[in-house]
């Protein structure tokens, strides 16, 4: 989708969860956040997408050492929007133990942490290591052939008079 002249491309929404975080960001933080979703609305700029759980949002690195993260996903706007798409921000936060990723997930009524596509493989098991049973060897027990020395007795097997 492009924009026209001046015209943005997309409507924006926030959750208003994520309109508190970005009220309390570090105000270098904020102007940036401002700036970047600016250039997203008007299709200049695209975040990089998320993938596993959380597949269908994008992210956006705020800030040049990428502490900060905006969580974004594009859907359908209102019916009395004038733009047929809109961009919904769900978080505004610092990357730190994948706080941002977290919050995301409880704020879209997940019950776990949400995984990424990488994670999700990780943890998944392999086909090849179902445990199959001992596949036997054809013939007899080598007990049973002559010729050969038989298993010792135990104690109890032994008769006594």
């Amino acid at each position: 989708m492009t924009a026209g002249a001046g015209q943005p491309a997309f409507a924006l929404s926030f959750d208003p969860r994520a309109l508190t975080d970005l009220l309390q960001a570090p105000s270098d933080i904020r102007d940036l956040t401002l700036a970047y979703l600016q250039e997203v609305v008007n299709a200049q700029r695209f975040g990089q997408r998320l993938d596993g759980d959380l597949e269908g949002f994008r992210k956006l690195f705020v800030d040049r050492r990428k502490d900060w993260r905006v969580v974004y996903g594009v859907r359908p706007a209102p019916a009395e929007s004038a733009h047929p798409k809109e961009i919904h921000v769900v978080a505004v936060r610092p990357r730190a133990s994948n706080d941002v990723y977290d919050e995301v997930g409880r704020r879209l009524g997940m019950t776990r942490r949400p995984l990424s596509a990488r994670t999700h493989a990780a943890r998944s098991r392999s086909p090849q290591l179902t445990t199959r049973p001992p596949v036997p060897r054809p013939g007899p027990p080598p007990a049973a052939l002559p010729g050969l020395p038989r298993p010792a007795l135990t104690p109890a097997h032994h008769l006594t008079r």
